[in-house]
C-alpha cells in the first residue's frame, strides 16, 4: 500500500508531500520519483527505511512523522506510541489525532553533536553566494549538516551543482540557513548532494537548531517553494524532541 501525505503542515496547509509505503521489492528510489514526493518512508515494522529519488538516507525526520501518522490512521485509535528502528537506533514515536484535524507526531531525536565548521567552508559559502556571517556550526544527529545564520534566507539563490559538489567533498548532508525571529526561525534547507535541492521541511535539521540554540524553536520552511511548513523542536540539553502536524490526503 502506498500513501502520500503532507508532513509538517503550517496552519493546516502546505507541508512536505511524503510517500509512505509498506516495504516491497523493487527500486525504492524509482517509487519515490514516480510519486512526486521528495522522500519516502518504507515500513517493515519495527524497521523504517527512508529514500529520496536518488539514494537511501540514514534517517528522515519528516518521513518519520509521516510514517507514524499513517500508522495511527490505519489503527483507528486516537493515539499510539511505537518504537521505530532506523539507522541502527531505536526510538519512541508518539502520534495523536488533533480535534481540529491532522495528526500530531513527536519523536525523540536523541543527542545532537555541535562542532566548529570544517576547513573548506568557502566552497559552501561561494555556492550560496554569501560571505562568512560567523556563528556557523556543524550539527549532527547521525548525519552532519551546516547551520548558517543569514540576514534573509529568502534572498538566497544557490548554485545547486556547485553546492552538491562542495557538500560531498566535505561529507555534509547539506546546510540549513536561518534567521531567528523570536520563537520562530525562518529557514531553508539545501541538500542537493542527496538529490533534494531544497527541502520543504526538514525535521532533523530543526532539532539540530534547537540543540544549537539550547531552547525550543518553531522552524518555518517551504515558503520559497509555495509549501509553507512548520516543525516544532525542543531540547533539555541532553536530547532533542521533534514534532509536527501531518495532514492525510
Amino acid at each position: 500500500m502506498i500513501t502520500v501525505v503532507d508532513a509538517c503542515v503550517r496552519d493546516g496547509a502546505g507541508g512536505s508531500p511524503t510517500l509512505v509505503a509498506d516495504d516491497e521489492d523493487g527500486d525504492r528510489c524509482a517509487i519515490v520519483r514516480s510519486s512526486g514526493a521528495s522522500h519516502g518512508a518504507f515500513l517493515d515494522l519495527p524497521v523504517v527505511r527512508f529514500f529520496t529519488g536518488t539514494a537511501e538516507l540514514r534517517n528522515c525526520g519528516h518521513g518519520t512523522l509521516a510514517a507514524h501518522a499513517v500508522l495511527l490512521s490505519r489503527s483507528g485509535r486516537p493515539r499510539q506510541r511505537l518504537t521505530q528502528h532506523t539507522g541502527g537506533r531505536a526510538y519512541e514515536v508518539t502520534a495523536a489525532r488533533r480535534p481540529g484535524g491532522g495528526i500530531a507526531v513527536w519523536f525523540d531525536q536523541g543527542p545532537v553533536t555541535i562542532e566548529p565548521p570544517p576547513a573548506g567552508l568557502g566552497q559552501i559559502l561561494g555556492a550560496l553566494g554569501i560571505g562568512d556571517p560567523g556563528g556557523i556550526v556543524v550539527a549532527s544527529p547521525g548525519a552532519p549538516r551546516l547551520l548558517i545564520p543569514v540576514a534573509d534566507p529568502a534572498a538566497l539563490a544557490p548554485d545547486f551543482p556547485r553546492l552538491a559538489r562542495a557538500c560531498r567533498d566535505l561529507g555534509l548532508l547539506g546546510c540549513l540557513v536561518y534567521r531567528l525571529d523570536g520563537p520562530v526561525a525562518w529557514a531553508r534547507l539545501f541538500a542537493p548532494a542527496i538529490g533534494v535541492d531544497e527541502d520543504v521541511a526538514n525535521a532533523n535539521s530543526s532539532g539540530c537548531l534547537a540543540a544549537h540554540l539550547g531552547r525550543r524553536v518553531e522552524v518555518w520552511q517551504g515558503d520559497a517553494l509555495g509549501r509553507p511548513s512548520a516543525v516544532w523542536a525542543d531540547t533539555d540539553g541532553r536530547t532533542t524532541r521533534v514534532g509536527g502536524v501531518v495532514r492525510l490526503r
